[in-house]
This record gives structure tokens, C-alpha cells and sequence, in this order.
């Protein structure tokens, strides 16, 4: 019995819908203190989810100037990520409205958010009172309480303000920052770092959805400071606007640029060849596979997780299952890293007295 059943925990980091499928899949391991996971054999999981707030497009975005609230998009939909009601309540916070003036595009689980905000006077609070009435598994906390916006400086120099405009910028990106710069985490969140056996950044969006957490003051740090393995999860395809031609190094590259080098241990990639019918789909675009580059990877001083992670269905997505599964073996590397450095550390109280 390992560690006495006490669970793993993992910290999942990022946002969109990346972060809900690895959180879909993470659901299956979670339990209560002192049981099994939901399989069984191993440690339950303890889920933290970390998510951006910088969406300033759609439903989220029109709450968030009409309001003044932050973007409750992500937060929902990580919520029904980790809900045990996978039936009514999940789909009516998913519902979203096709019709209606003031209500069109508009789903449900954002306004319940919003007007939940408003009540109780406090984003965290209406997550976590939304997140009672889902009965998730986990927590979530917004990356920062700040109204922050992000800010692209492209590789030509200009500027481009707000996430949406990002996203449909055709220039490459030379990095991007927070506006306002000093922003503060939640003391949950670096709390949660601290204790955490494993840290996971995506898969997601690498400018828009990951690295923005990563500019919140405090949390790279934080991250660096624990003794948790650190892994991010690769994107499957170039992402238009973002990330045209980026090989899995380059995403590495481009969260040191970010964050400061030596911040991850493990990349986390697909190696199965997508199909040929799905990659002529997106070929309309031009958008093609990222490339596993080994040998750069490994200048880059971070060790490949490779295999299958591709999910079935017409559009290419990562299969929760196959990606928890490699989170929750990394997370028992990490405990037993930080096991041996608690045992390395009383050793040394031991000498020194």
C-alpha cells in the first residue's frame, strides 16, 4: 500500500479546452482521503486546477465588460471537467442559448457565474459554491483575481492587445505579457504548488491558454521552488495565430523565454501518425503535426513521455484517459521524489544535531 493511500496531487495548469480533457481523465483516479482511486489498485488524486483568465472573446468576454467580472468560460467549463453529474447539471451548464436578444451565445454555466459573483461579492466564492452544487472533484482557482489583459509583442514589434486579436494575428509572436504586470496568484494556488507531486502545464493553447499562468508574479517561482515533477503536455497540431510551424522544442523554448530555463522535467507527446483523413482537414489551413524532435529536446534537458494520446472523433483532440494515465504515473515519481528528499533532509537534521 503506497504512502497509505494519502493521493497524489497533481496541479494542472492552463486553460481551455485542453485542461478539461486532462481533468476528464483525471476525474477517474480521484477519491476521498484514505481510499483508493476510482480503479482501485493505486493512491487516490487530489486535482487542482489552475486556469487562465485573460479570454476576452464570446460569452466571456461580453460578461466580462458588461460585468466587470473575470472570464467565467474556462472555470466552466473545467468545472463540468470534474463534475460527478455527468448528466443534467453538467449539460445545463453547457447549455448555451441560440436565440434570444441579450441571450444569444450566452451559456448558462457563464451567467450562473456571473450572477453568482454579483451575490456573493466574490469570483473564488461563486466558483466554489458552483463547484459544490456540480459536486466536482478538485478545486479550481482563477490563475490571479486582477482583470488582467494580455498583450502580444510580435515579431516585427508591434503590439497587439487582447486575446482574440492574438489569436487571429498571422505573425509570429516573439512573447507576450500581462497588463497589469503585477498581479498576484491566489494563496490556495501557491499553496497547492508547494505540496504538489505533480505539475502539469497544457495542453492548450502555448501563448493564450499556458504561459499566461505563468506571468502571474509568484507562480513560476513557486513552481521552481517545489520539489514536484514537472511535465507539459504537447499540443497535437500548429495552432493558427499562435503557434504555425512550431516544433514540440519550440514550445519548450518558448516557455523559458517566458519562465526562465530548467522550469520542466518531462514533455508529455503524441507519437501516433495521425490519420491521413483528419491531417487533410486541417490541411485547409495549413496546419500540420507538431514535430517530435528528440535531439532538441534533449538539449533542452527535458526527458520525452511519448505514445499514444490521440482521442477518436473527426476533430484532433488528446484522449483524457491516455493523458491522466501518464499524469498519475508521473505524480508517483514525484511523491517518491519528494519522500526521498524529506528522508535526505531529516538525515541531515540527524548529523547535524
Amino acid at each position: 500500500m503506497e504512502s497509505a493511500f494519502r493521493p497524489y496531487r497533481i496541479v494542472a495548469i492552463g486553460g481551455g479546452t485542453g485542461l478539461s480533457a486532462l481533468l476528464q481523465g483525471l476525474k477517474r483516479y480521484a477519491g476521498a482521503p484514505g481510499e483508493a482511486g476510482r480503479d482501485g489498485d493505486r493512491p487516490p488524486v487530489d486535482i487542482t486546477a489552475v486556469v487562465t483568465v485573460t479570454d476576452d472573446g464570446g460569452s466571456s468576454g461580453r460578461l466580462r465588460r458588461e460585468f466587470e467580472v473575470l472570464p467565467p468560460g474556462d472555470i466552466r467549463n473545467c468545472m463540468v471537467a470534474l463534475s460527478e453529474d455527468e448528466a443534467l447539471l453538467s449539460k445545463l451548464f453547457q447549455y448555451r442559448f441560440d436565440t434570444g436578444r441579450g441571450l444569444k451565445g450566452h451559456s448558462f454555466g457563464n451567467l450562473f457565474l456571473t450572477a453568482l459573483t454579483n451575490v456573493t461579492g466574490d469570483f473564488q466564492h461563486a466558483v466554489r459554491v458552483s463547484s459544490e452544487v456540480l459536486r466536482i472533484v478538485g478545486s479550481i482557482y482563477p490563475s490571479t483575481r486582477s482583470n488582467v489583459v494580455l498583450e502580444a509583442i510580435l515579431d516585427d514589434r508591434t503590439p497587439v492587445l487582447g486575446e482574440t486579436r492574438i489569436s487571429r494575428s498571422r505573425r509570429p509572436i516573439d512573447h507576450i505579457r500581462l497588463k497589469p504586470r503585477r498581479c498576484r496568484p491566489l494563496p490556495e494556488t501557491l499553496a497547492a504548488i508547494e505540496t504538489a507531486d505533480l505539475i502539469t502545464l497544457g495542453p492548450g493553447s502555448l501563448f493564450t491558454s499556458v504561459i499566461p499562468n505563468l506571468l502571474v508574479e509568484g507562480i513560476a517561482d513557486a513552481i521552481r521552488r517545489s520539489r514536484a515533477v514537472t511535465a507539459y503536455y504537447v499540443n497535437l497540431m500548429w495552432q493558427p495565430g499562435e503557434t504555425m510551424r512550431f516544433s514540440a522544442a519550440d514550445h519548450i523554448r518558448a516557455i523559458y523565454r517566458h519562465s526562465g530555463e530548467g522550469l520542466l522535467d518531462y514533455v508529455v507527446a503524441n507519437a501516433r501518425e495521425i490519420p491521413a483523413a483528419q491531417q487533410r482537414r486541417y490541411a485547409r489551413q495549413q496546419v500540420r503535426p507538431v514535430d517530435l524532435d528528440l535531439d532538441a529536446l534533449g538539449g533542452l534537458g527535458v526527458d520525452v513521455v511519448a505514445g499514444n494520446f490521440l482521442a477518436e472523433g473527426v476533430k484532433i483532440r488528446h484522449n483524457p484517459e491516455a493523458a491522466a494515465a501518464v499524469a498519475v504515473q508521473l505524480a508517483r515519481e514525484g511523491r517518491l521524489r519528494r519522500e526521498l528528499a524529506a528522508t535526505e533532509a531529516e538525515r541531515s537534521l540527524w548529523k547535524a544535531n
